[in-house]
């Protein structure tokens, strides 16, 4: 191929997905000014990775008394756990499911349902070893980390959906 030929080809190449109505994902546009957490259990690294996207990500407000927000964010369920999914024969595991449960729902702060209850469930498997157990550990919070954020992704998409009332 020519580098005539090539050059073309790379210069045609955005209009062409331009024309097929591609386009890189965008920030979710969210069309409320405030969003309160309700519900998550204490400390939850899930609820504080949403506040962190929401306050990097967005320009919606996150108070902390979520009786002063727009909208409400209420969590009916917030869990993580794994369970053993191969053992040897004696008893030791060599393969664990992790899991990550959301179930929530969006309301007005008169309690108007905007999203019905939503369950959301993530898991990722893992190999696991005795010898290795610290890389293992290591590698358990980050595959939790990313289930997270992954929620964290699909609950804003979610968002960017809901059209107040009024």
């Amino acid at each position: 191929m020519t580098l005539r030929r090539r050059t073309l080809l790379l210069a045609t190449l955005p209009l062409g997905l331009a024309a097929c109505g591609f386009a890189p994902r965008r920030e979710p546009e969210l069309r409320f000014r405030s969003l309160g957490l309700q519900g998550f259990r204490p400390g939850s690294p899930l609820a504080a990775e949403l506040r962190r996207q929401l306050l990097a990500r967005t320009s919606v407000q996150v108070p902390e008394d979520f009786n002063r927000a727009e909208l409400v964010l209420e969590a009916r369920r917030d869990d993580r756990d794994k369970r053993a999914l191969v053992t040897t024969s004696a008893g030791q595991v060599r393969e664990w499911e992790l899991r990550l449960r959301v179930d929530y729902l969006l309301r007005t702060a008169s309690g108007e349902i905007l999203l019905p209850p939503t369950e959301l469930r993530l898991s990722r498997e893992m190999n696991y070893t005795e010898t290795q157990a610290l890389a293992k550990e290591q590698e358990e919070a980050q595959l939790f980390r990313a289930m997270q954020s992954d929620a964290v992704t699909q609950i804003l998409r979610r968002l960017a959906t809901v059209r107040l009332p009024g």
